[in-house]
């Protein structure tokens, strides 16, 4: 499970450094591609194939747009020996990665964050809304 959050920079080349426990859940590569909210999704490699499988599973009718939105910019990723991985320009661009970016987990993925985006839809949280959601869970 991929729990915490990371406070990272993106080099001049547009490499950041996975956190060491996320590259142990993740494994050697992992795929990374456009997310919700405007972050990118961080995908292992079993959590990539469950979620084409499951969008292959769709009717293309509804399947389609969600095809082009995950598949089309995604890319695999390797670390290297300290971790650092590329994140390509189309993605950066997509999520408005600056310099200073946040990496959290999200149990079954990671996320990757500009901080000051992360930091403004923290800033729409509410405990109402969590409390909310909660019940829906029977927490």
């Amino acid at each position: 499970m991929l729990i915490g959050e990371y406070q990272h920079n993106i080099d001049p080349k547009g490499r950041v450094i996975m956190p060491s426990k996320f590259r142990e859940d993740l494994g050697s590569s992992f795929f990374i591609t456009k997310g919700l909210d405007g972050c990118l999704f961080v995908l292992s490699p079993d959590e990539w194939t469950r979620m084409q499988e499951k969008i292959g599973a769709m009717p293309l009718s509804r399947a389609r747009g969600l095809q082009r939105f995950f598949f089309s910019g995604a890319v695999e990723a390797q670390p290297d020996r300290q971790g650092r991985f590329l994140i390509p320009q189309p993605l950066r661009d997509y999520a408005a990665l600056s310099k200073d970016v946040t990496i959290i987990g999200a149990s079954s993925r990671a996320e990757i964050w500009d901080t000051e985006r992360w930091e403004a839809f923290n800033s729409t949280l509410t405990q109402d809304s969590i409390a909310e959601a909660m019940d829906s869970l029977e927490l």
